[in-house]
């Protein structure tokens, strides 16, 4: 009975510390998968036996392979990359905005607007002279170009935020299907006893992918399968997964559940970021554009309509500008083919300046108000560059937060290489000393052999 023992117990127990050594040797090969959670393992006596009024023990055996992680870090981390990759998208993109206005510089449209009532004030010290007109057009002209272009890259921008506002909608889809495999096979798995934790850790993985992207909540079911809701909207669990999809309503971009009634309500993640910029602040920006240069293209031309050219028949009543149209600043056509119809004279005399002066003072009127041109232009400016700065300000607030969090998440979850290779030493120590067991058991049945 007792060499049997013997031998039952040594050989259980080379079958788990050879076991030991290969979860350890796990940990140490993924020491570098940022993904990767440490495994744990939970050794317990193994179920003692009662025999002639005697106890037998029966050794060691595994209960649990344990994956180190801690959910409340996980939550911490979830929420702080969705406020993290809002913020940060939002700084970029504010920050193509920026650099589409280009200011401060020469090519910007405060200069530009600058040098066009400037080139009134010269024109009005000489009012017949072709070539400061034509300067008068030339300026008017560069203006003209540069509003333009403004609107058409930030049109053009809104279209690239579009396209990967779909693309994004697309990954969120993907991301669910894995997940919502994940959850069956871990599932299935766990019922079966095949071991869980890689998948787990893939699936963790795809949990922080998707936060990046969208406010998700996790919470997790009695199965262990990931119940992950979208803005309030069932996404994904262990037998179903959602589908969404883009919408632009009233030139808002919204995320949807596919077939759904209602769109979903986006407080974090790129997804609103995108939707944020699109649908609300390049809008903004485009609005209080419009109104400097609507009030531009009002002023200039009720003081040029009360002026006379110097062509022959003289004219009045002409505009300077045609209009202000779909973000196009338009300059009157006929000025172009003939300066001398840009009417600067008060009274209809050649010599007069009047009109141009009036029009150069625009620079210093009071028409937004109580704001110029020039300070209504550079509030909006200022407020754009405060909005990429305070996005920008956002982003390192939640990324000196992300770097404690995934610091914490190391020292819990990641692999010392020192440790588990005390781990190793220790569980080959083990293992040679129950191989030895064996040896010493097989000696003594030898010798009583012998003896017979």
């Amino acid at each position: 009975m007792a060499l049997t023992k013997i031998f039952d117990i040594s050989s259980r127990s080379l079958a788990v510390y050879r076991r030991a050594l290969e979860v350890t040797s796990h940990n140490i090969v993924n020491s570098a998968n940022p993904n990767y959670s440490r495994q744990r393992i939970v050794f317990e006596t193994e179920t003692s036996n009662l025999t002639a009024g005697l106890v037998w023990g029966n050794g060691v055996k595994i209960s649990d392979v344990m994956r180190v992680r801690d959910r409340l870090v996980d939550a911490h981390i979830i929420g702080t990359n969705q406020k993290f990759s809002d913020s940060n998208r939002q700084s970029q993109l504010v920050g193509d905005v920026e650099k589409i206005f280009s200011e401060p510089s020469d090519l910007g449209i405060s200069n530009l607007m600058t040098t066009f009532f400037n080139s009134f004030n010269e024109l009005a010290v000489t009012p017949n002279s072709v070539p400061l007109r034509t300067n008068v057009l030339n300026a008017a002209n560069n203006l003209s170009a540069k509003v333009t272009s403004v609107n058409q890259s930030l049109n053009t921008l809104k279209g690239d935020i579009k396209q990967e506002f779909h693309q994004k909608v697309n990954s969120v889809n993907s991301i669910l299907d894995q997940i919502h495999q994940i959850n069956y096979e871990q599932f299935s798995n766990a019922y079966n006893g095949v071991p869980v934790n890689d998948l787990l850790d893939k699936r963790d993985a795809l949990v922080d992918e998707l936060s990046n992207l969208v406010n998700i909540n996790v919470v997790y079911d009695n199965t262990n399968s990931a119940v992950i809701s979208i803005g309030g909207a069932l996404a994904v669990d262990r037998m179903h997964s959602s589908e969404f999809v883009a919408e632009e309503v009233n030139g808002k971009l919204n995320l949807k559940v596919k077939d759904g009634s209602y769109p979903i309500v986006l407080t974090g993640g790129e997804l609103n970021a995108l939707s944020q910029v699109y649908s609300k602040k390049i809008p903004a920006y485009q609005e209080k554009l419009d109104a400097v240069i609507n009030k531009l293209v009002e002023a200039v031309n009720g003081e040029h309509a009360n002026g006379f050219t110097i062509t022959d028949p003289q004219e009045t009543g002409l505009n300077f500008f045609e209009g202000y149209v779909n973000g196009e600043l338009i300059i009157n056509t006929e000025l172009i083919d003939d300066p001398n119809k840009i009417a600067i004279s008060l009274d209809g005399t050649e010599g007069n300046g009047e009109i141009a002066l009036r029009i150069a003072q625009l620079t210093d009127a009071k028409l937004m108000d109580g704001n110029t041109l020039q300070e209504s232009y550079s509030s909006m400016i200022n407020g754009l560059g405060n909005d990429g700065m305070l996005q920008n300000n956002y982003t390192q607030a939640n990324q000196m937060v992300l770097d404690e969090l995934a610091q914490l998440r190391a020292s819990q979850s990641g692999v010392s290489v020192d440790e588990e290779m005390t781990n190793v030493l220790k569980f080959q120590r083990t293992y040679e000393a129950s191989a030895k067991l064996i040896t010493v058991a097989d000696e003594i049945l030898q010798t009583i052999l012998n003896m017979v």
